[in-house]
Formats: structure tokens, sequence, C-alpha cells
């Protein structure tokens, strides 16, 4: 098992001092195609405005693999790392969401619309395997279910294997299973110092600018200093923390800015194009 490298190739970015390039994409055959040759560390299927469709999603995984690029690469891992934005919490928590995307293969979940400590401790829970009290890191205390034979034959690895990686990284330095938290409003990134302080385990926080626009009565105006200013929030909370901090939307117009502001989780414009995506690992040397 120490033989097996990095399958995560977001963490992998982020583990070498890079900003991780990411893009979201509708759940279907011919993005995964599309996205597998990309240059992309990872892509985060959505399922939160789009429908949640968990067949789709498994057939887009599949598709997402090209055994040529695994033999030349030398590695289990796929070249593109498949992430899932899953709908938001409910009175479950969505629990049962990210419990069927890890079962199937994904390696993280995006969780929607999280502004407080609870929400967060049940969204890093659900993507971890219980243990008992008296083990190492023990919280946040893991609420999935065992059953991942898909992911295990995904990932190309015994079932034993799989467990042995199958944490959240940072809390887990040798875990491949990356949480993504949103802050989308006020309430979530006045409570973030709080959340990052009391909850370990969250690989990244994802700005949620347009309902946090919506909210301060500047829907879509992403650039409004008003905006900016509870942005720049998030990311200095962040960075207290050393925690990565995610921007989704960049482009070629912005990408600069957005990384010198210090953002390493960067969302680029669609697939369709690739501006934002290749002027960005210019200016950092990927």
């Amino acid at each position: 098992m120490a033989d097996i490298p990095r399958l995560n190739g977001v963490i992998k970015a982020l583990e070498a001092g890079k900003p991780a390039f990411t893009c979201f994409s509708p759940t279907e055959v011919n993005n995964a195609i599309n996205l597998s040759g990309s240059k992309y560390d990872g892509v985060v299927f959505e399922m939160e405005h789009n429908g949640y469709d968990i067949r789709a999603f498994r057939d887009a995984l599949q598709y997402m693999l090209n055994r040529r690029q695994l033999v030349q690469g030398g590695s289990l891992a796929p070249p593109v790392t498949p992430l899932v934005r899953i709908p938001p919490n409910g009175c479950e928590k969505a629990q049962w969401h990210a419990k069927q995307v890890l079962d199937i293969g994904a390696y993280g979940v995006v969780w929607p619309h999280i502004s407080s400590v609870e929400e967060a401790y049940s969204a890093v829970s659900a993507c971890r395997y219980p243990r008992l009290k008296s083990a190492k890191n023990y919280h946040p205390a893991g609420l999935r279910g065992d059953g991942p034979t898909q992911a295990v034959r995904y990932w190309g690895l015994t079932q034993q294997e799989y467990y042995d990686r199958a944490d959240v990284w940072p809390l887990d330095p040798k875990g491949e299973i990356f949480v993504i938290l949103q802050m989308e409003d006020t309430q979530g990134i006045e409570s973030l110092d709080e959340i990052l302080t009391k909850v370990p385990g969250i690989g990244c926080i994802l700005i949620g600018e347009g309902d946090l626009s919506q909210e301060l009565g500047y829907p879509r105006q992403y650039e409004h200093p008003e905006v900016l200013k509870w942005m720049a929030r998030v990311v200095e909370t962040c960075k207290k923390h050393n925690v990565a901090v995610g921007h989704p939307h960049v482009d070629a117009n912005n990408v600069e800015r957005i990384l010198k502001e210090g953002y390493t989780f960067l969302m680029c414009a669609p697939v369709q194009t690739f501006g934002g995506l290749n002027k960005g690992r210019e200016l950092t040397g990927r």
C-alpha cells in the first residue's frame, strides 16, 4: 500500500504548492470524454443545479478513464480527477448523496450552502467511515456507510487498500477524499473562522459569489467592491488556517488577479474554452 502514488490530482497539485485547476461540468458522457484529455487537475460534475442522476454520474466516471493514458502514465490515478457537487443540505444534511457518489468512485464532494459549524461538521463526517472514539483523529466522527465495491473497482485498489486511502485530506495525509465547502452567504463567512477552528478535514473553501452577490443586493456583479470585500474575508480567513480557497468564475481576464489574491482552487471557464486554464498555468509555471 505504501507504494501506491497519490491518486487525487487536485490534492497532488496542492501538496506540491501549486494551484489546482478545475471546472464545473454537466454529468454527461461527451463532456467526460472531452475533459479526460484536458490539462485540468480535476472536474466537478454538477448535480446541484442540474438534476441529481447517479447513473449518469457513474457513466461519466467510466468515460473519464482512458486505458492508454493510464498505461503511459504508469499510475492508477485518472488523468483528471472526478469530483461532484451534490444537492445542498436539507433535514438529512445530504449525507446519503455523499455516500452514493463516494461509493461510485468520486474522489471528493462539493457541499453547497454551508453556513455553520454544525453543517460543516456533518459534511466532513459524511465523507468518513466510523471509528472508535479512541482512534486517532476521531473527529469529525464518521457517518459513511460501508459499501464501496464500485469505488474499489474504479480506483483500481484492493478493498483494504481502498479503506487505507478513503479518508479526508489533509486530516489524513494519505487520504484521497477532498471535501470542499461552499461559502455562499454572509452568515457562513462570518462563521468561517469558527468552522475552520473546530472542524478538521476540510480540504477547500469555495466561494459561491453568485448567491453571495444576490444577498448583498448586487446579483452577479462579481467585481462589485462590496462583493469583493466579503470574498476577501474568506481568502484572509483561509490563509490564517492554511486551507485552500477556491474561486468558481475564472477566465483569461481575471485569472492573474485571482492568483495574486491568493486563490489556490481555480474553477475555469467551461470546456469549450481553455483561456483561463492556459493563462493560469502559464503564470504559475504549470
